[in-house]
């Protein structure tokens, strides 16, 4: 026995070396991991009594690919020479090229690095629902280890292109079908299968496979070439060319041509900005879930199995969908017969809208459906783990709501509001559960959006807090957990990006070039085609809401009033900054340029009555830069637990650029020196709205981050 610390080797008298590589929680492969692996692989290989090795993963994982710190502290010194040699050093020359024939046997998941050294095996045996997969481009790198080469030609050109670009996963049942899996056993048979097969092998009973030099599954060059022409059509990220561009190397001048140039462009990758952003944005999110004082005083989070949603409206509904989809019992209340109705068939075709997409198939359906039940009577949620309360923002009915579900309800029920205005307090003020009150304010549509923000007052007990955080990632949500305040955390970061591009408007800016630098930028829509989007209801609302809270520094326009009064509401009724017809591309109306014009005269803050001159870049400052300054009020009010958090918030709720890591990471990029110095000039020359905080203030006079690391 060779025991390496986090990879151990055990010779067996049948002759079969069994390396098993041991880090929880996912057996990740650190430095010293694969240094051992090279090692072990090495004795077994030099060993007159070894014929054969099987690669296992400990505690029913087989490995979840390289241990995330490697790369942190490549970006954190800038140096490539921290990554491993494992490409050619491990899986080329001890795995594939070894001289023992090697079986990987697969329980749990392969991922990312751990997959390509099961790739690199001369076959491969999994147990039933394992996830294999190379998500490594959603972390902006391509696979580093021969996952571009041998991947198709083990499923095929066509499905590697689609695994590798979507960075899905596909279980182990469809592996065996694609040819990536050899075979499909139990857990209690998987050891002595892989012993089998692997000196089956050395007997000649099974073949002895070098994927790297397998062609058969790749087809005619002409068609894997066109395959990869289609797809470069489809994805135009550069990381995403990058990665099509080495697989094409591969199937142009060979296996091991591809993996040299694949190690070539994976380290020109690491140290992009987009690889930085990206694996923040991973540890960011891994870190929402970590609330000090609450998740790190020893509470177990208790079951949440049946929960009631008050109001079938569009949250309502969207919630709903969200519960049964991740198999909670749902109690679905309404006032009366015609509102319940139509909530029952919203939820339905939101599920429909899955079954569409091929995410359910009809049974699913059916059976999902079967979880959710309708009532008007607050008695049928007596037996409930927790009420959301999702009806419109009226203080009196939400606070009714509250005084009828404590009468009914247990009192260890939740009781939870979707509130994105109003105080928790004031919701429930008339009741004497305020320990267990809180907020989960979802983002619309429910159903779709993956950030929650769960709202802590000061009352909202450690356990509650606690038992919630659990629940949303079992409903696959990105949980943050925020303090209370007008807009909690994304709302109030960026109501400056609601009420900036108006102010730019009313400087003489072209809405329509703003519009566009901001989607160049990333965002997927710009300040004004989501404005037509959502509706200049909605948009005048959250303006009230905003200047009553922070009268300080919010801007007001005549703006959405002079277009509503022109007869024009936006997508609703075809007519907005844009003209919507059914069917076709939103095109800019240019006519509306009058309307902008008189708002300009309103509101007379352009200098001399005249259009100021900027660049695209000052534009997208000029947006961006009041949401910083916005959310360091926040991070200093000690609204979010970390800076990180509003990065979290920024990416899953308001659809921040995810490749920039988030707005604060973002902005360290820049540099807050910069940040304050612009803003300060904007504050003189324009007003409040830009005024600096002093949180951005001090941290820039010490030259220090704002804290977007996790």
């Amino acid at each position: 026995m060779a025991n390496k610390g986090s990879i151990n080797m055990e010779i067996g008298n049948d002759g079969v070396a069994v390396i098993t590589m041991i880090n929880p929680p996912v057996n990740a492969l650190t430095l010293s991991a694969i240094e051992e692996l090279k090692r072990c692989y090495q004795e077994a290989i030099d060993c007159d009594n070894v014929k054969a090795i099987v690669l296992s993963g400990a505690d029913g994982r087989f490995c979840g690919g390289l241990d995330i710190s490697v790369m942190e502290n490549v970006h954190k010194h800038g140096d490539i020479s921290l990554l491993p040699d494992a490409s050619i050093g491990l899986v080329v020359n001890k795995i594939e090229n070894g001289n023992k024939p090697s079986v990987a046997a697969i329980e749990g998941f392969a991922l990312g690095g751990g997959l390509e050294l099961a790739m690199g095996c001369s076959a491969r045996i999994a147990t039933p629902k394992c996830d294999l997969g190379l998500p490594e481009l959603k972390l902006g790198v391509i696979p580093g280890c021969g996952g571009t080469q041998r991947l198709p030609r083990l499923v095929g050109t066509s499905k590697a292109v689609d695994m590798l670009m979507s960075s899905k996963t596909i279980t182990s049942d469809e592996g065996k079908e694609l040819g990536l899996i050899d075979a499909i056993v139990s857990s209690e048979e998987l050891l002595i299968v892989a012993r089998c097969w692997a000196l089956d092998i050395v007997e000649g009973r099974q073949p002895n496979c070098n994927s790297l030099e397998k062609t058969d599954k790749l087809g005619p060059k002409d068609e894997s070439l066109e395959i990869l022409k289609s797809a470069r059509q489809r994805y135009t990220v550069p990381r995403y060319s990058a990665c099509l561009d080495v697989i094409e190397e591969g199937i142009v001048a060979g296996g091991y041509a591809g993996v040299l140039k694949e190690d070539k462009v994976f380290k020109e990758l690491v140290l992009s900005n987009t690889a930085k952003g990206l694996l923040h944005v991973f540890l960011s999110e891994r870190a929402t879930t970590k609330v000090p004082s609450v998740t790190d005083i020893g509470l177990k989070p208790r079951r949440i199995e049946k929960v009631a949603v008050v109001g079938g409206g569009l949250m309502g509904s969207g919630i709903a969908t969200v519960l049964i989809i991740s198999n909670v019992n749902v109690v679905l209340k309404e006032i009366n017969h015609e509102y319940l109705s139509k909530a029952l068939k919203s939820v339905e075709a939101n599920l429909q809208g899955f079954v569409t997409r091929g995410k359910l198939n009809q049974d699913k359906m059916k059976r999902t459906l079967s979880l959710l039940k309708g009532t008007l009577d607050y008695e049928d949620l007596k037996d409930v783990d927790m009420v959301i309360e999702a009806v419109n923002e009226n203080v009196s009915l939400k606070q009714s709501i509250f005084e009828d579900i404590e009468k009914v309800c247990t009192s260890e029920c939740i009781f939870a509001s979707n509130t994105s205005t109003i105080s928790l307090d004031v919701i429930g003020k008339r009741t004497s559960s305020q320990d267990r009150i809180l907020g989960i304010h979802l983002f619309s549509p429910a159903h779709l959006m993956p950030l929650v923000e769960i709202v802590r007052t000061e009352n909202t007990s450690c356990q509650v807090i606690v038992d919630v955080i659990k629940f949303t990632k079992i409903l696959k949500k990105v949980p943050i957990v925020v303090k209370n305040c007008t807009g909690f955390a994304v709302n109030r970061s960026f109501f400056p990006y609601m009420q900036g591009p108006d102010l730019l408007a009313n400087l003489g800016v072209d809405i329509f070039r703003i519009d566009r630098v901001i989607t160049e930028f990333g965002m997927r829509l710009g300040p004004f085609q989501l404005q037509d989007l959502a509706g200049y209801g909605i948009f005048l609302a959250g303006v009230k809401e905003f200047v009553a809270a922070y009268p300080d520094r919010a801007f007001q326009s005549p703006l959405v009033q002079l277009m509503i009064e022109n007869g024009r509401e936006g997508k609703k009724n075809g007519k907005g900054y844009y003209t919507h017809n059914k069917g076709n591309k939103p095109e800019a109306d240019h006519s509306v340029l009058q309307i902008v014009e008189e708002s300009m005269r309103l509101t007379n803050i352009a200098p001399a009555g005249k259009p100021i001159s900027v660049t695209d870049e000052e534009i997208l400052e000029m947006i961006f830069f009041p949401v910083v300054n916005e959310a360091c009020r926040v991070i200093e009010e000690g609204i979010v637990v970390r800076a990180s958090d509003i990065d979290i918030a920024s990416v899953h709720g308001f659809k921040f650029p995810s490749e920039t890591g988030g707005v604060m990471f973002w902005a360290d990029t820049i540099g807050c020196e910069y940040i304050y110095s612009k803003l300060k000039g904007w504050y003189e020359a324009y007003g409040d709205f830009f005024k600096p905080s002093t949180f951005l203030e001090q941290k820039a006079a010490k030259g220090l981050p704002l804290g977007g690391s996790c």
